[in-house]
């Protein structure tokens, strides 16, 4: 890993009091370039790093709100500028979990928050999970994790719903969007045409759609590949070979039938 630079400040941090070696949180203050585009208020803005997988949203909400009011606690995976996604975030599909240490964004409602959280490295270390407030670790959260697994059906048709009107509704404006183009040459002259433009067929009837399965029926019947695998292959040649000497037993039987009535006449 790259070593830390001197702006970083280490705050001392442990799980509960019976741990004993202290887990450090490095902090420093969020600063951008001029004309750099980000969601997280410089003045404001405390950029922590080496966070535990242990540690969620609220522990650090909870660890910093001794320093002032916090808006928002934004965690990644790594540093970087927060993109907007296009589309709402769901809660049961794309979840994504990213495992190992990650880095927030903790942005406070008062500047002077970002000082305040600096100097709590001069502090003894602090406490992420208490009484009225455990982090659960081990058997409790794979417990809780399960738990939060199980899907709520009326949610879930509920967003399901609503991705499908928004689908149903895409897909209408695009249908719009191309009727307006359509029969409009572009820049070098060419028209779009689309198959909407054909003469619509009439309605097939019961029996016609009867008919058009039975062919199509026979056609995949024909294409089908015969003696695709090896032992196909082997299980035709012993057919072939068995039909033969059934046949030659039967000529050898024929033959000797007609000589004994003597009408076997070979020239």
């Amino acid at each position: 890993a790259a070593p830390l630079k001197l702006s970083h400040l280490a705050i001392p941090v442990k799980l509960s009091k019976k741990q004993q070696s202290p887990h450090f949180l490095y902090v420093k203050e969020h600063k951008v370039r001029e004309g750099t585009n980000t969601t997280h208020p410089a003045n404001r803005t405390l950029f922590v790093l080496n966070i535990p997988p242990y540690c969620t949203k609220a522990c650090l909400s909870r660890l910093f709100s001794c320093c002032s009011s916090v808006q928002s606690v934004v965690m990644c995976e790594k540093p970087g500028p927060e993109e907007k996604p296009k589309t709402p975030k769901s809660k049961f599909f794309n979840l994504k979990t990213v495992p190992g240490f990650r880095v927030a964004y903790v942005v406070f409602k008062n500047p002077a928050g970002v000082q305040a959280a600096k100097s709590l490295s001069l502090q003894g270390p602090l406490e992420l999970s208490s009484e009225n407030h455990p982090v659960k670790t081990g058997i409790h959260k794979w417990i809780a994790s399960y738990a939060a697994s199980l899907v709520d059906q009326a949610e879930l048709k509920a967003e399901v719903d609503t991705f499908m009107q928004t689908y149903d509704q895409k897909i209408a404006e695009e249908e719009a969007k191309a009727e307006e183009e359509e029969g409009i040459p572009d820049k070098e002259g060419w028209v779009k045409v689309t198959r909407k433009g054909r003469r619509p067929g009439l309605p097939r009837t019961e029996a016609a759609s009867l008919r058009v399965l039975e062919r199509e029926k026979r056609k995949r019947a024909r294409k089908e590949l015969l003696n695709f695998y090896a032992w196909q292959h082997r299980e035709t040649k012993r057919e072939n070979i068995a039909q033969l000497r059934k046949k030659f037993e039967e000529d050898k039987q024929r033959i000797a039938l007609m000589r004994a009535q003597r009408k076997f006449r070979p020239y």
